[in-house]
């Protein structure tokens, strides 16, 4: 099975100049923790509630932050054609919950999750992804003295 047949492709697109506020009010509308970031036409990084919370609430940053100093520039993708058993072992292998999907033109064509894979997939491939993502730290860790560490 490929990722095509169980991502979301009802996908919202966040811009770097929007406000954090702006992102956070998109996510409550279509009820999902994390946007990509786009940019004339390319995906420059990933906006999650995490990222909001974190390294801007956390951090006493302003409501009017831009989205950029606060988003994952570091783009992990997969492409529509993946096997979802190598999607969910490359989701444990980078520790994340969603990763954007792209077609052969690496245009964005949808949104792939570890509840996607749950829900459709099966759980021996979420269990599979959940257990690389559940390790703590890692390249995407939130903390600071945790970032600095995993980007040694």
């Amino acid at each position: 099975m490929n990722v095509h047949s169980i991502m979301c492709d009802n996908v919202k697109i966040a811009n770097p100049k929007q406000s954090i506020q702006e992102a956070a009010k998109l996510m409550a509308e279509i009820d999902a923790g994390a946007l990509p970031v786009g940019d004339n036409d390319r995906l420059v990084g990933v906006i999650t509630d995490r990222d909001i919370a974190i390294r801007a609430v956390a951090a006493g940053k302003s409501p009017d932050t831009p989205v950029s100093e606060v988003m994952s520039r570091e783009v992990m993708y997969c492409f529509e054609d993946d096997d979802i058993d190598d999607v969910a072992v490359n989701m444990a292998g980078i520790q994340v919950r969603r990763l954007p999907v792209l077609n052969a033109q690496k245009r964005l064509v949808g949104i792939v999750s570890l509840a996607d894979l749950a829900l459709h997939a099966g759980t021996g491939n979420a269990g599979t992804a959940l257990s690389g993502i559940a390790q703590p730290g890692g390249l995407h860790t939130q903390s600071a003295d945790q970032g600095a560490a995993a980007a040694r």
